[in-house]
């Protein structure tokens, strides 16, 4: 299933921002990944659990996540991007 719509929250766009240009291209290329197939082994897609169940984050590297909601067959809502402090 692709990913048609993406709505990001202010706060993703405020971390977004905060990140280095760097890591902002390497999301770019991620979510081209993502937006072909959410569930690429090469995002390490994950359901969370916990008081975060019913989100979902996918991996841009090693270090920076982005969490995010699928709101409909073709849509999402991303929360938040950094590093596993975004799981607090």
């Amino acid at each position: 299933m692709p990913i048609r719509r993406i709505y990001p929250t202010p706060r993703f766009k405020r971390s977004f921002r905060a990140l280095p240009r760097t890591i902002q291209k390497r999301v770019a290329q991620r979510e081209g990944l993502f937006g072909g197939n959410p569930f690429d082994p090469r995002l390490d897609t994950h359901q969370l659990k916990g008081r975060l169940k019913g989100l979902w984050s996918y991996s841009v590297d090693f270090r920076y996540r982005v969490l995010f909601r699928f709101i409909d067959g073709d849509a999402v809502i991303y929360y938040d991007i950094g590093d596993h402090s975004i799981y607090r």
